[in-house]
């Protein structure tokens, strides 16, 4: 049994592939299940589906991985010579390594953001929850977080993160001069979105509205900011008042269409309206940024501003790599020692049905009146015997095949000179 971590990620393909290839967080415990139903060798899974990322983490047979591609581009209607370009696949210790920058936010879109961890813990507490984690997984998971916590409070990398929301807010101040002039309407109520909210009202935005298909936390969100509570059904009818619109929902579906957009444009005598979909899958028909008037940014066009940000922390990140070698190093080890669990477990048992045996002998001896000087020399002779014939064999065999090193280590394993 081997560990598996396979997928994509922004460094390997556009959002327009991953927003195909993205699972909807209310489909993840059936692709848990299906996974693990599907292909045979599957004995765990995990599932991490984020705007830059969808990676399966599974225990299985490591001669299966067709399998893991054909099922994937299967379940998501994705051709397998097009996942193949884009795909990676990493094995145990490397697997782990990835993980860990994964979680540390190394591997982000924006270095060091935050939000990563406790989307990877959010994944393997789901996962554990629908019973697709085992002792394989568990271990990874565990040892992983805890590199990445190392990361986070030993060095600098997630010090002043710059977040995909901050980088948006500043998108939009490139666009208009002064953000005092402009209503904002955003689009969920997640993290993401909050921290929009944050940054457009430190830079004083002249109003705000918040939608979510869940009123009452549109609503709680919104009281925070002084925002107005929308529903997303609602939102086509209000796009018109908002000159910045910034879409972060879980939607597998497009909650802003062309057409919606086109009509607010009419509505606006053609002012601009500046929008940035941050969301995978999209919230926003890419069609849209065909409208003269309407600007129309992914996350993937973040990319620039955010590197720009980021060039600072190059350095700590640097320092930071040493401490995921650590957690890789430290998890293999780890993994070993549990194998090494079940070999040790026979080893004892084995022992234990001896030493019953010839205990059971020497009592039965005794209770016929035997003498109870010879029968514990018998004993301690019988178990002396029995337990030395492997490693003796052992070394009788090592010995007639030339075997050097393995007579080397059984003198190093029993203290022999």
């Amino acid at each position: 049994m081997a560990i598996l971590a396979y997928g994509v990620s922004y460094r390997t393909a556009p959002v327009a592939f991953r927003e195909r290839l993205a699972f909807p967080e209310d489909s993840l415990t059936d692709a848990l299940q299906a996974v693990t139903r599907s292909i045979p060798s599957v004995s765990e899974a995990a599932i991490l589906s984020t705007c830059n990322r969808t990676e399966l983490y599974l225990a299985m047979d490591p001669n299966e991985e067709r399998g893991v591609v054909e099922w994937l581009a299967r379940t998501r209607s994705i051709p397998e010579q097009e996942l193949d370009a884009v795909a990676y696949s990493l094995w145990d210790q490397d697997a782990a390594r990835h993980l860990i920058r994964v979680a540390s936010g190394l591997d982000s879109q924006v270095l060091g953001e935050p939000q990563i961890m406790g989307q990877v813990k959010s994944a393997y507490d789901l996962a554990r929850s629908v019973g697709t984690v085992g002792p394989e997984l568990s271990l990874l998971s565990q040892i992983t977080l805890s590199a990445a916590k190392r990361v986070r409070t030993d060095t600098d990398v997630g010090r002043n993160p710059v977040s995909v929301a901050y980088a948006a807010v500043t998108l939009a101040q490139q666009i208009f001069t002064d953000l005092r002039d402009t209503r904002a309407l955003l689009l969920g109520a997640g993290d993401t979105i909050q921290k929009v909210a944050e940054h457009l009202t430190e830079m004083g935005v002249a109003g705000m509205a918040i939608a979510n298909r869940t009123l009452t936390n549109a609503e709680a969100l919104a009281a925070r900011f002084d925002a107005l509570p929308l529903q997303l059904t609602d939102v086509a009818a209000h796009l018109a008042e908002y000159d910045i619109v910034i879409a972060s929902t879980g939607s597998s579906l497009p909650i802003v269409g062309k057409g919606a957009l086109e009509h607010a444009i009419k509505q606006r005598r053609h002012r601009p309206i500046f929008v940035v979909d941050i969301a995978v899958p999209r919230d926003v028909e890419p069609e849209a940024a065909e409208l003269p008037d309407v600007y129309l940014y992914t996350i993937d066009d973040l990319t620039e501003i955010i590197e720009e940000n980021v060039r600072s922390r190059r350095e700590a990140a640097e320092s930071a790599e040493t401490l995921v070698t650590d957690g890789a190093d430290h998890y293999l080890r780890e993994r070993r020692a549990h194998h090494g669990q079940a070999v040790l477990r026979q080893f004892r048992d084995r022992a234990a049905i001896i030493q019953q045996a010839e205990l059971e002998k020497a009592l039965k001896e005794l209770a016929r009146g035997d003498d109870p000087e010879v029968v514990l020399k018998a004993l301690s002779r019988g178990l002396t015997n029995k337990l030395i014939h492997p490693p003796t064999t052992a070394i009788r065999n090592a010995a007639a095949e030339g075997r050097a090193d393995l007579l080397e280590y059984l003198k190093t394993l029993y203290h022999l000179d």
